[in-house]
Parts: structure tokens; sequence; C-alpha cells
């Protein structure tokens, strides 16, 4: 059971650190979509999508490996000297290499917000590298702290510049640098970085030995950024930004579920890495993979059912246009869940090849379905995109570990369940009665106690065992 212990306890970490700040954000969607216009908005986004293409271009996903590589030198202080040291100087060369030629082509890019591009870029680079060493060393607390404060600094910020200053785009790229920043003090003082890092400890066999292992992530990122970030570059060129403005906005729900996700996948990850050469490694993954992903679909399906009670409320009604495509993206984000969870299996084993070119391949059909589809459903199409793309990468993962390590066995009567539950509660979303929703939200409701009941009483036998120990104490 330790394995699951730890697995809980650095999930409830990473979370406390992390989910306080993401709901904070995702409630003041009323602020920042009532100040900025639809276009302003989609600006924004499109600046941001631009971030999270070049960071993966720029370090070659370096930090990615020299978190996978941490994990195997935790009790070596020496190696991990060398890792960080040659890790933090590598990425600090790369940084110089874009910002030297940012300054090279910056007289031809017209765009006014080009500058606070480049240095978002950065400080966005050198956060994710502090962060990504935090849960190589097994640090977890300091990673969901360091999270904590990096949000609620980007949170304030925003909200100073936005409502106070009235500056508007240049607020929010503004507020998200500085949030930055405040993270990137905090975790290099919280984990006494300076005791490991020193020019001595550089070692270019390690350089060779992070790149190859992180080098074939970079089409793997480039293919994530299709699946997140495409469709907005699409949209924007063939039906404005006023639209991409739309599209980001209803990207809002299922962008807060995945990232619930994401919170569990970070131990998860952490779990199966460290564990992966155990014994009854087939067992414990799937004992895991049904309970999460039986509690991840219940919780997709009961979001669908509550956004037509929240989306009046946290959208200003200028952006309506992008109500009905929540339930598409949160169906998709459900088999993006299922892509994570299985995925974890090829990062253990040092596998990044297979990543990449499973994501290329559904990358590819991502782009090639939004732009068929485009000019028949219009904004649909980024959509509907998205659930093709990730509904083929799930099934080909699924059939490609199953190939080349062991059998992940699927719940077939859950999967049956959760199909015919989904259909009923989407045709209700889509009613819109205001009777017909609550219905919905009481199936909801039901359908996920009963998918997870096992795993409810579980989770109370062991509060009542405390409680026992406590009061023969």
């Amino acid at each position: 059971m330790s394995r699951e212990k730890d697995l809980a306890k650095n999930t409830i970490i990473i979370t406390i650190g992390n989910i306080c700040t993401k709901l904070i954000t995702f409630f003041l969607l009323p602020l920042y979509t009532g100040i900025l216009s639809t276009a302003e908005y989609g600006t924004v986004d499109l600046l941001n999508t631009l971030v999270s293409l070049l960071l993966p271009i720029i370090t070659f996903q370096i930090e990615q490996a020299i978190f996978r590589e941490l994990i195997e030198k935790r009790k070596d202080m020496q190696g991990m000297k060398e890792v960080i040291s040659t890790g933090i100087i590598t990425v600090a060369i790369q940084c110089i290499i874009f910002f030297i030629l940012f300054l090279a082509v910056a007289p031809f890019i017209k765009n006014e917000y080009k500058t606070y591009l480049v240095v978002n870029v950065i400080v966005h680079i050198i956060m994710s590298l502090l962060l990504q060493i935090a849960r190589g060393v097994g640090d977890n607390k300091q990673y969901a702290i360091a999270s904590f404060l990096s949000a609620t600094s980007t949170i304030l910020f925003n909200v100073l510049f936005l409502v106070v200053y009235k500056f508007r785009v240049e607020g929010m790229l503004i507020g998200t640098f500085l949030g930055q920043v405040v993270g990137i003090i905090y975790t290099f003082f919280s984990l006494k970085l300076f005791r490991y890092i020193t020019i001595k400890k550089f070692d270019k066999k390690i350089v060779i030995k992070l790149l190859k292992y992180s080098i074939p992530l970079i089409p793997n990122a480039i293919a994530w950024w299709v699946f997140n970030s495409s469709d907005r570059f699409i949209v924007s060129l063939v039906l404005g930004l006023s639209s991409t403005g739309l599209l980001s906005v209803s990207y809002k729900f299922s962008n807060i579920y995945i990232m619930l996700y994401n919170m569990f996948n970070m131990s998860w990850t952490e779990s199966i890495s460290l564990n992966i050469n155990d014994k009854d490694i087939q067992e414990y993954f799937n004992k895991m993979f049904n309970i999460v992903l039986k509690f991840f679909t219940s919780m997709g399906i009961g979001l669908i059912s509550v956004i037509p009670v929240v989306w009046p409320i946290m959208i200003n009604s200028k952006f309506i246009g992008g109500y009905g495509l929540v339930p598409i993206l949160v169906i998709a984000t459900i088999f993006n869940v299922i892509v994570g969870l299985i995925s974890v299996i090829y990062v253990a084993k040092k596998n990044t090849k297979a990543i990449a070119s499973t994501s290329i391949v559904s990358a590819i059909i991502n782009i090639v379905v939004h732009l068929v589809l485009i000019k028949f459903v219009g904004l649909y199409a980024a959509a509907i995109s998205t659930f093709v793309s990730f509904f083929v990468m799930s099934i080909y993962r699924i059939y490609d570990i199953n190939k080349r390590y062991f059998k992940i066995n699927i719940d077939k009567k859950f999967a049956l369940e959760s199909l015919i539950i989904t259909f009923i509660i989407t045709t209700i979303y889509y009613i819109n009665n205001k009777y017909a929703v609550i219905v919905g939200i009481m199936i909801s409701i039901l359908y996920a106690y009963f998918s997870n009941k096992n795993s409810i009483n579980s989770i109370l036998n062991i509060v009542k065992k405390k409680e026992n120990k406590n009061e023969t104490i």
C-alpha cells in the first residue's frame, strides 16, 4: 500500500498548492470577459499560445529530461549536483541564444506586444525548469508552494493592472511576467539551488544523455500545442479575432477539468517511474487506472451537467457564441485524461520516441479535420477536431502499450454506462431547459456516486479507522 499512499500524499500536496489559485483564475472570468472585448481577449490568448509553442522549441524539453534523471539520483548528492548544474547552465545558454535571435529579427516584427512576448517566454522557461527540479528531487511541497505563489501573484497583478491602472492587454501580459518572477525567486531560494550549482559539475556527457531523452519530446510538445492552440490560429485567420475570443472562453471549462487531472498526473508519473520494475506493476497500474478513470469520467460528465447553470453567471453575454462548444471539448478532454493515464508508461520506460510518433499523427489529424470542417460548421470545427484527435490517440496508445509492455484492462461495463450517461447529459445540455438541467445534475451525481462507490467506501473506512485510533489514545 506504500505506493498508493505516496501517490495520494503527493497528489494532495500538489493539489493544495494549485487548486485554489487555479479556481480563482477561473472565477475571475467575469472580470476578464467584462473588461476586455472579444478581440482583446483573443489577442491575450494568442500571445499566451505563442509562449507555449516557443518553450519546447527553445529548451528542447530538457527540463523534462532533468526531472526524469533526478528521480534516479535522489540518494546521490553528487549525481544531483551534476544533473542540476548541467541542466541550468544548458538552459541559460538556450535562453541567451533565443534572446540574441530575437534582437536580430525584432526590427522585422510589426507587433506592439513583441517585447512582452519575449520576456514572458524567458521567465516561463526558467520557472518551468525550477519546478521540474523541485519535482525531480522529490520536494513536491516546495513545488506546490511555488506554483501557489506564482499563480496568486499573477492574479493580483492582473487585477491591479486591469482594474486600477486600466492597462487592458498590456496589464495581463505584465501581470503574467511579474507572477512568474515571484515564483522563480521563491523556488530558487526555497530549494537552496545555490548548493547544487557549480560550473565544475557541468558535464557534456550528461547534456547528451538529457538531449537523447528530451529531443523526441519536441515534436510531441509541438503536437500538444497543435491540440491545445492551433485551433485558435486557424480560427483567427479564417473567422477573425472575435471568434478566437469565443473559442478561448469555451476552452476555459475543459481547461479547468484537465488542470485538475494534471495535478494528479504529476504524482502519477512519479509513482509509475519509481515502481516500473516492480513484479506486480501491471496489477498496480490497472487497479489505479480504472479507479482514476472512473473518478475523472464522472467529474467530466458532472461538469457538462452544471455548465448551463454556471455559464450565465461566469461569462459575459457577448461570449454566448462559445456556449455550444463546451460539451464537445469536455468529452474530448476525457479522452485526453485516458491518454495521460497510459502515457506515463512511456515516460517510465524512457521511450519518448513512441510518445512523439503517436502525438504527431494525432496532431496532423487535428489540423486536417479542422481545416476540412471549418467552412461547413465554423467554430464547431475546432471542438470536433480536438475530440477526433484525442479519441484516435487514446485508442492507438492503448493498443501500443498492450503490444509493447502489458495489457491494459478497461472496465467494459463502466465504459458502456459512461457512453449512455454522456449522451443523456449532453442532450439535456443542448435542450437547455431548466427542469431538464436539474434532472441532468441529479443523474450525474448519482452516476458519480455509483461509479466511485468502492473508492468512497474505502476512504470512509480509512477515516473511521483513524477516528477509532484517536479515541483509543
